[in-house]
């Protein structure tokens, strides 16, 4: 077998290093040699390789007189300058592309692919039914041509502009026979891992929470089939760790967030960072939560609503109020505020504007009817949260148990937490003690074994009677040594407890007491007769 024949039946397997060194061994490589190596490039994530080599193709195409091959070339060497952000060079290859087109004049499965862009730039607009009309008839032409790959660009497109103009069964059912054909394998690697990831983001956007898991699973095994591949798979780590958030396991959620951020360019580093930051805050890490919201915005990542929720936990309230306002103003689009509203809820009750996070709950119910159980959880939460602080505990514990249910079945443990402690706070407003006891220690086991110190310490601080300020049992037993001086493994030894468990006990005594060393955790014991 020849290097030219071993690269393209390389390429057939998705070896793609195999593939590409292969082609480079042959010299001079004809317009189709060149677009399967332009293709193993763009899957070992060698971009600007990926673009030579199209452009190359592209010219010898035209050299050879075949001028819609050379179409062809010309849309994904523009594609690739728009998905990068740089729309003049796009614009020129697109342009190119349409006027070798006009010179052509017959009926081609290429005039679709150039609606791709007038499509891609309706939906940048918000304009949703241009971008569904649009998508339809470059549809309708690769079905017309049996070409699978458009269909499947266009249909998907189709579909998101159904579900952003409220048509949300239409437009799923649309996504659901999209990921058929990516799942079947009907498409071309390139297009696979477009489909893939831009279904996934969405699904997740819209809080299409199910299809978002069980896409991310089929995913996560075709890049494990191809082992040398780089493309898609950074992306492919966001999904997951987002998945893997939702599911509790964060620990293994963090590292494929951190391996994220490592392998992505530097827009899409920033979701990667962001996911990181969440994961930050929500196990009580404040220094580090911060520095990578921060690092998500220098990629261009907007960074709230989760540097706003630190900052109210670190106490500044103002600061959190002042974001919150500003990115609810700025954002229009109604799942996008869908993002924003749950926390502008929790910020709004803690600044005492309770009519403020009673109109952003309402919002959230209306945005929220209709699109999926997880969006409808996270309203229902955000209800009880502003009921309850309203003094309506029949109200809020209706909706704390919609919401508790909802995440109960979407197997989401940190949410449905969440719930249950609005949930004993509703039932301790009614009168029944017992129950809200129950309610609040099966929170906390949850946020304990999730490792979410924050909210450990806050269901404590509402279970522990008062005097202890918030400190458990074991926690006072911890302190206690500590004030005389213990190391933390002299603390272990006389517990009977692992090193790792007495941090978690100093990590959530610094929170709860408000102080940052063991010399300060002292000096407050002894201050308050702790000890």
């Amino acid at each position: 077998m020849g290097e030219l024949e071993r690269g393209h039946d390389a390429c057939a397997r998705g070896a793609w290093l195999e593939a590409y060194d292969a082609l480079s061994a042959v010299a001079p490589l004809g317009a189709r040699d060149l677009e399967a190596r332009a293709t193993a490039a763009y899957m070992l994530g060698r971009e600007d390789e990926y673009r030579r080599d199209l452009e190359r193709a592209h010219r010898r195409h035209q050299e050879a007189g075949a001028p819609l091959p050379a179409v062809r070339c010309a849309f994904w060497v523009g594609l690739s300058f728009l998905l990068r952000g740089e729309t003049g060079r796009a614009g020129g290859w697109f342009a190119r592309g349409q006027r070798a087109l006009e010179r052509q004049g017959e009926d081609c499965v290429e005039r679709g692919y150039l609606l791709i862009p007038p499509l891609l730039g309706h939906v940048a607009a918000g304009d949703a039914d241009a971008a569904c009309s649009t998508a339809a008839a470059a549809a309708a032409i690769g079905e017309r041509f049996g070409d699978a790959d458009l269909v499947a660009l266009a249909r998907q497109e189709q579909g998101h502009a159904l579900i952003r103009r409220g048509s949300v069964q239409d437009g799923l059912r649309l996504l659901d026979e999209t990921m058929v054909a990516v799942t079947a394998g009907e498409l071309s690697p390139i297009v696979t891992g477009l489909v893939y990831c831009n279904t996934i983001a969405f699904c997740q956007s819209v809080y299409e929470l199910r299809r978002a898991r069980e896409w991310t699973a089929a995913l996560t095994q075709w890049c494990e089939r191809q082992p040398d591949m780089v493309a898609h798979t950074g992306l492919c780590l966001v999904h997951r760790a987002e998945i893997m958030q939702l599911q509790g396991a964060w620990g293994d959620a963090l590292v494929e967030a951190r391996r994220a951020g490592e392998r992505l360019g530097r827009a899409a580093a920033g979701q990667a960072h962001y996911r990181e930051g969440e994961l930050r805050r929500l196990r009580g890490e404040p220094a580090a939560a911060e520095a990578a919201y921060r690092a998500a915005s220098r990629c261009g990542w907007e960074p709230q609503p989760g540097l706003a929720l630190l900052r109210l936990a670190q106490g500044n309230g103002a600061a959190a109020t002042a974001a919150i306002r500003r990115v609810l103003a700025e954002t229009h689009e109604p799942t996008a505020r869908a993002a924003l509203l749950p926390a502008a809820v929790q910020v709004m009750l803690a600044a005492g504007d309770r009519d403020g996070a009673r109109g952003a709950a309402a919002e959230l119910e209306r945005i929220a009817a209709g699109r999926g159980a997880a969006l409808g959880a996270i309203a229902a939460r955000a209800s009880a949260a502003v009921a309850l602080a309203a003094g309506d505990a029949d109200a809020a514990l209706d909706a704390a148990r919609r919401a508790c249910r909802a995440w109960q079945e979407l197997e989401a443990p940190y949410d449905n937490a969440r719930a249950r402690v609005l949930v004993g706070l509703a039932c301790r407003a009614l009168g029944d003690a017992e129950a809200a006891q129950l309610e609040l220690e099966a929170a906390r086991d949850v946020f304990a074994r999730l490792g979410a110190a924050p909210d450990v310490a806050a269901v404590d601080a509402l279970i522990a009677p008062s005097g202890r300020h918030g400190l458990t049992p074991r926690e006072l037993e911890v302190l206690r040594l500590v004030a005389a001086g213990r190391s933390n493994r002299a603390i272990a030894a006389a517990l009977v407890i692992s090193e790792h468990t007495v941090a978690r006990h100093l990590q959530n005594i610094y929170a709860k007491l408000g102080v940052s060393s063991r010399t300060a955790a002292s000096a407050f014991a002894f201050a308050h007769e702790l000890v």
